[in-house]
């Protein structure tokens, strides 16, 4: 059978149609790639301006960067230059921070030891939470974070044989009493139950340091007072007038040579508004495992003993070396108990310690035992004192009271009772008063073979914030207050006969405010004279240490040698030397003598 045959198409034709399908194809993936391209070149060019804008911002981020390491070079370096701590940028943990005052209820002296975050050991704790019904205790000093507190060291290898007493001998003045003092840090319970009313346990904010304050003859200022006194003495004199007794306020390198004294590590400069009359410099430097609380030289000025945490220990001043290492090992060893106050006995064979745990012990120091323990306070101890016959020690407490022990009786005698937590007592130099600084802004005086109160020092010549340190002059005329107000104060006393002897009325006697020393930057935390009478010494929380002229009550030197508050400042009855303790975990001796240069 016949098929037709079926035209074909021609293969041009069918291969013109794939051609077209491939170039429609194309086109569409040219198309697509084109809109490709315009978009990444899109998202090139906005990666390009992010680009810039980062580049902006690194390069004013390194220039803020560079001006703030610039200025913290500086501010280091001004530190550095007023005593303070020569720590890199990336330097340990502070020094810890001493003891604190609190402005709550449950201690004087709370929160010296709260410890910086997470670092585990003092620091400087906030000061307490009022509780109604409770006498408010300042709390001052913010704490600066500092360094974990290392147990109290152990006995010294070197045994202590102590002199055969020597007579009693005056302790009226040094009282050196625990002025606000370490406390607890975090996680460390304090020992015992919790404290009405005391000194809290001082805490410190990071001050700059004072400079030193020795006075040294000032030349004629020129007519024109704007202009430099002399070529190397880079202040003018109404530069100088509006400084006044802030030392501290004195830099190093604007001062000649002979305004100022330098250690490899402390500094003292010297007023140059008053004639130099004093030198100092550092004698030893006794390291220690926690905050100095207190020093006191033994009456014979042979030895210097210091309270800190757990234990008081004597050192040997001529060679600085730990003699006698004194711990009461029955107490708990849960948490913190600082030593706030010691005293030697005025014949040398005992020492009094006030602890937080509210007991007064006298130990025997040639046996390392303990002779007394008298309790009675109902807060912590503060401040303890030595009668110049050696059988009385008073005690002031946070449980506002005042006491006075009988050693040979191995009793209390005497009981005073006032309104505010008591920080500090002084024995006057013939035993026949006692003195007591307290929270409410006073001080007191009593006769203590009566009881009866025959000074108290308020009203508008009296401080303006609480008394943290009290000492009488040698000649038993006088007596000197530091405050939280940042003055120290000298006060006449009424007397009816020519050395010590104050009236005794049934009402007691305002005293009379003779000088005000204003120069501290901070609170004042101890005060003393110098066993002649003629300097009154103080301890700050600025970290100085300043002695003034009683006569004019100009500042004649201000020292820096610590690196965080002065705690304590005691004199050596012996003249010559004294001492200081501080949060800086180091109590130092130091030899103040007369001056003789230009």
């Amino acid at each position: 059978m016949y098929q037709p045959h079926r035209p074909q198409q021609p293969p041009t034709t069918r291969l013109g149609e794939l051609l077209e399908q491939v170039k429609a194809e194309f086109d569409a993936q040219a198309s697509r790639s084109n809109d490709y391209d315009h978009q990444i070149a899109g998202q090139i060019h906005e990666m390009e301006l992010v680009r810039g804008k980062i580049y902006q911002l690194e390069q004013t981020h390194l220039a803020m960067k560079n001006k703030y390491e610039e200025e913290l070079a500086r501010l280091r370096h001004e530190l550095e230059q007023r005593g303070g701590p020569s720590q890199g940028p990336h330097a340990g943990p502070a020094q810890p921070p001493p003891p604190a005052i609190g402005h709550g209820p449950a201690n004087l002296f709370q929160g010296i030891m709260a410890g910086a975050g997470g670092q585990g050991g003092p620091g400087l704790a906030p000061p307490p939470q009022e509780q109604p019904g409770q006498p408010g205790m300042p709390g001052h000093m913010q704490a600066q974070g500092p360094p974990s507190l290392n147990q109290p060291p152990g006995p010294p290898h070197n045994p202590f044989a102590y002199p055969q007493p020597q007579g009693p001998g005056i302790n009226g003045y040094g009282p050196g009493a625990p002025q606000p003092t370490a406390s607890p840090g975090p996680g460390k319970p304090r020992v015992g139950p919790p404290r009405l009313g005391g000194p809290a346990t001082p805490q410190q904010t990071q001050v700059n340091p004072y400079p030193g304050s020795p006075s040294i003859a000032r030349p004629t200022p020129p007519p024109n007072q704007n202009q430099q006194i002399a070529p190397d003495f880079q202040y003018t004199h109404a530069q100088l007038e509006q400084i006044g007794n802030q030392l501290s306020e004195l830099e190093p390198d604007k001062l000649p040579p002979h305004l100022k004294r330098q250690g490899d590590d402390w500094h003292a400069v010297f007023n140059p508004r008053v004639h130099r009359r004093l030198d100092v410099d550092l004698v030893h430097n006794l390291a220690h495992q926690s905050v100095v609380c207190c020093v006191r030289f033994s009456h014979d000025g042979r030895f210097v003993a210091t309270g800190c945490n757990r234990s008081a220990q004597i050192f040997d001043v001529n060679t600085g070396k730990q003699v006698c290492h004194l711990q009461d090992h029955q107490t708990t060893q849960d948490g913190d108990l600082y030593i706030r106050s010691v005293c030697f006995s005025p014949d040398g064979r005992y020492l009094a310690t006030g602890a937080e745990d509210k007991i007064i012990r006298v130990w025997d120091i040639a046996n390392k035992q303990i002779r007394h323990s008298f309790a009675g306070h109902e807060q912590d101890i503060y401040s303890l004192d030595f009668a110049s016959d050696g059988r009385y020690i008073a005690s002031g407490s946070g449980d506002r009271t005042i006491r006075l022990w009988d050693i040979q009786e191995n009793q209390c005698v005497l009981t005073l009772q006032i309104e505010d937590g008591v920080t500090t007592v002084a024995m006057s130099p013939d035993g026949r008063f006692v003195a007591a600084g307290s929270l409410d802004k006073s001080v007191r005086i009593w006769d203590t073979s009566t009881g009866v109160l025959v000074e108290r020092t308020e009203g508008e010549q009296g401080h303006k914030d609480s008394v943290y340190s009290v000492a009488f002059a040698p000649n038993g005329q006088h007596l000197v207050s530091g405050s939280l107000d940042k003055t120290i104060r000298m006060w006449k006393l009424n007397n009816t006969r020519s050395f010590g002897g104050m009236q005794t009325g049934p009402h007691p006697k305002n005293g009379e405010c003779v000088r005000t020393f204003e120069g501290h930057k901070d609170f004042v935390l101890s005060v003393a004279l110098t066993p002649d009478g003629q300097w009154v010494m103080s301890g700050s929380k600025d970290r100085g240490v300043q002695f003034w002229d009683p006569e004019t009550g100009h500042a004649q030197l201000m020292l820096q040698g610590h690196k965080n508050s002065v705690i304590s400042v005691a004199p050596s009855p012996m003249g010559t030397l004294f001492a200081t303790g501080s949060g800086d975990m180091k109590a130092r001796i130091w030899r103040y003598t007369g001056y003789n240069g230009p």
